[in-house]
């Protein structure tokens, strides 16, 4: 028998919007992984931390914090082996996933080099967008509108080429790249309006017009572009 991998959304940093399933499995785990910066604190970690039993066994997957990406797949090869001796052994493992997994989430990574092989849950948690809507107070779509959503390190050609003719949409993990979105929403006459939000729910978040955010802004940052008013419910 073959062990079981759980990988829990965490949500984006304040603990209690862990979901309570998520929060059974990590209570119950004594296997768990999670991404860590080389050198730094996890923040996956840091939002679970009082659910992390004492005696469990940890594998940070320590991701090198540089543009090119060879060195951080390399790092999740290396986990990847690492966690597949665990459920070879007929362990469970459980990974921690800060936002929601599957939405730009760093398990996607592990999931593509162990998907098939063992029994894999994904349990969802609430994404950086949805989290930046609700402390921004902003809608994100409604109606017959269509929500478009961006990374902010697409090149500014294509980036603005994907929301020239968006109606709402949102530009996530804006950090070195907010002077290029700013440019570009003022060039399609779309800055008025534009909401930004950085590090939604914790005790330090931030939130301003996009003309006052700073520059670099923070990684874990959002940018909100509203569409037209929704359509009254008839």
């Amino acid at each position: 028998m073959t062990g079981s991998l759980r990988c829990v959304g965490l949500g984006p940093g304040d603990p209690e919007l862990i979901t309570r399933k998520a929060e059974r499995l990590i209570r119950a785990a004594r296997i768990i992984a999670y991404p860590a910066p080389i050198g730094a604190a996890s923040f996956a970690r840091s939002i679970a931390a009082e659910l992390i039993h004492p005696d469990s066994v940890e594998i940070p997957i320590e991701i090198p914090m540089q543009v090119e990406q060879f060195a951080a797949l390399k790092a999740y090869d290396t986990a990847a082996i690492e966690i597949t001796g665990h459920l070879e052994r007929g362990n469970d493992v459980v990974v921690l996933c800060q936002g929601d997994p599957f939405f730009y989430g760093s398990f996607i990574y592990l999931f593509e080099r162990i998907e098939g092989r063992f029994d894999i849950e994904v349990v969802p948690g609430v994404t950086s967008m949805t989290a930046c809507a609700a402390a921004a107070l902003q809608p994100l779509c409604g109606r017959i509108e269509t929500l478009t959503v961006v990374p902010a390190m697409l090149p500014e050609e294509d980036l603005g080429g994907r929301i020239r003719s968006a109606e709402p949409f949102v530009v996530i993990k804006v950090g070195r790249h907010i002077g290029k979105i700013r440019r570009l929403l003022d060039r399609l006459d779309r800055l008025d309006g534009a909401v930004f939000v950085s590090h939604a729910s914790l005790p330090h978040q931030s939130l301003t017009p996009l003309q006052d955010a700073p520059d670099p802004a923070p990684y874990f940052s959002t940018v909100i572009v509203p569409g037209s008013k929704l359509l009254a419910v008839r």
